[in-house]
């Protein structure tokens, strides 16, 4: 015979895995994770499983399908395990104290109008609204651009704090790169689910949330359910006042498993035994619960605050005099591996979890860029950092497919955007001085320089830029130093294209290997 105390055990302790993990990917610790466990929790998010799944049906991107029918088989225990929001949502709950009572609360229709805007606007081409609701993307953009910042704040100050001692162990972490419409939005998130959730428990799923929502909808037909035994029940109101979801109604003695979030407090609180699963397929059968004692979340929830970052800028400026020319792009540059903007723009649910990976930090929440349905979807930022030659990182953990894997050979050749020379602004004209920072960092030499003939008729030379080998990566305009405009800048490619392979370099000079050594 089960024991009903176990099942919250159980489920507690899944949540609290699954959370951890989750939380891990988004604050830049996969590596610590097994591929396979990374894998797994992006396989069964919801929304960016079924995004992947209709943009190119395949088992690879059916966890959406296998959340459904495990909906259908017990209700939903995504909700109360896999979620990291809703795991987000009971740990500031618990923090809030045990004086909370619950009570049933009738339904509303407010939470088929969201979802029905919600797909009204997919289907119109705008994922706008899916993304801000997303629970899976909300969680990130909260780690994202709340959390991870604070923690590299907390880092580097401990590093610096070190070093005046002459200790090193703790190394400093390149800031992060805040988006104040990304952090205003992740702190808003934060604000209105902590505020539910330490009033009304597990409201935001029920009323706000679309995946809830559907989920919602599919428990309606699960095959094990949550049932009242009137012969067994009390009426002492304990299952009542510790149902999260609001969803038991004691006047009626029924569940309303639409609602129900899996979350097994009532099975552990009933001292009789009255709260029983049902199979509304077959037959109702009842499972004797044990009062045993009660178990809780071990972790509570952090107090999370935004905080500003510190963005590296060049030392050395050579300019005489401010630049006039503004750079004026033809358009964003997406990442690696999402083969277009459009293609990008109507698969990324704006999770932030490419932000989070890149080491470089060069992906950034757009504000407008992509148009409005792309609000806080990443772009590559140059003015920031620029995209590493070598790294594939962001390629490797995207849940939607918006970002498709890529090998590092095929991510070096793949031409994201193209560098544009902006002469007007050059200190080589403005100055007559060389400089030269954009060839240095071009890692495929697409930048190169040529003489350039001048009044003073000093040897300058100037960038000229061969755009066939050109990947957009922006290390030339992230190393330029004039101010306001850059001298160079990357127009992004509304399609991927491929670049030429990088000509072998040769030796400037050859070597005498005859003579004896200089030294």
């Amino acid at each position: 015979m089960v024991k009903l105390g176990h099942l919250k055990t159980a489920r507690v302790v899944l949540s609290l895995v699954f959370f951890g993990l989750t939380a891990l990917l988004f604050l830049g610790l996969a590596s610590v994770i097994p591929p396979a466990f990374t894998d797994g929790i992006l396989y069964l998010q919801f929304v960016p499983s079924m995004l992947a799944f209709m943009h190119g049906a395949a088992l690879g991107a059916a966890g959406w399908l296998f959340v459904a029918a495990l909906t259908v088989f017990i209700g939903r225990v995504y909700c109360s395990t896999v979620c990291p929001l809703g795991t987000l949502q009971d740990a500031i709950g618990f923090t809030a104290g045990k004086r909370r009572r619950f009570h049933f609360r009738t339904a509303g229709r407010l939470r088929y109008a969201i979802v029905a805007v919600t797909a009204l606007l997919l289907i119109g081409g705008s994922g706008l609204l899916l993304n801000l609701l997303d629970p899976f993307s909300a969680f990130g953009r909260i780690l994202a651009d709340l959390v991870r910042p604070a923690l590299v704040l907390v880092n580097n100050t401990v590093a610096m704090a070190l070093e005046q001692f002459g200790h090193y162990a703790v190394f400093r972490k390149q800031w992060a790169v805040l988006t104040p419409l990304a952090v205003g939005v992740a702190a808003t998130t934060l604000a209105m689910v902590g505020w539910l959730a330490a009033r009304r428990g597990r409201l935001y799923c029920n009323t706000v949330c679309p995946v809830g929502t559907l989920l919602g909808l599919v428990s309606g037909i699960s095959w094990l359910r949550l049932g009242i035994d009137h012969d067994r029940c009390t009426k002492c109101g304990r299952c009542e006042r510790v149902c999260k979801a609001g969803c038991i109604d004691l006047e009626r003695m029924r569940v309303d498993t639409g609602r129900c979030v899996a979350c097994y407090n009532c099975l552990a609180a009933c001292p009789a035994g009255a709260m029983h699963f049902e199979n509304r397929w077959r037959r109702a059968y009842a499972v004797q619960a044990d009062q045993g004692r009660r178990n809780f979340f071990l972790h509570s929830g952090a107090s999370l605050l935004g905080l500003a970052g510190l963005v590296e800028t060049n030392a050395t400026v050579l300019q005489s005099r401010p630049t006039t020319i503004p750079e004026a792009v033809t358009g964003p540059v997406s990442p690696p591996g999402s083969v277009s903007i459009e293609r990008f723009t109507s698969l990324c649910t704006a999770c932030h979890l490419c932000v989070s990976v890149c080491p470089s930090r060069v992906l950034s929440p757009s504000i407008l860029e992509f148009g409005p349905s792309g609000i806080m979807q990443p772009r590559l930022n140059y003015r920031a950092s620029y995209c590493n030659y070598e790294c594939t990182l962001c390629t490797q953990v995207c849940p939607t497919g918006a970002i498709l894997p890529l090998a590092p050979e095929e991510k070096k050749r793949t031409q994201l955007g193209v560098a544009r020379f902006i002469k007007e602004n050059c200190v080589v004209v403005t100055d007559n001085t060389n400089c030269g920072a954009c060839s240095e960092h071009c890692p495929t030499k697409a930048v190169r320089m040529v003489p350039y003939p001048n009044a003073l008729n000093r040897p300058l030379v100037i960038p000229e830029v061969h755009a066939d080998y050109c990947v957009g990566c922006g290390a030339c305009e992230h190393a330029c130093p004039t101010k306001p405009f850059k001298a160079i800048c990357v127009d992004g490619n509304p399609v991927h294209a491929t670049s030429k392979k990088p000509e072998p370099k040769a030796l400037e000079r050859s070597v005498d290997d005859t003579e004896d050594f200089p030294f």
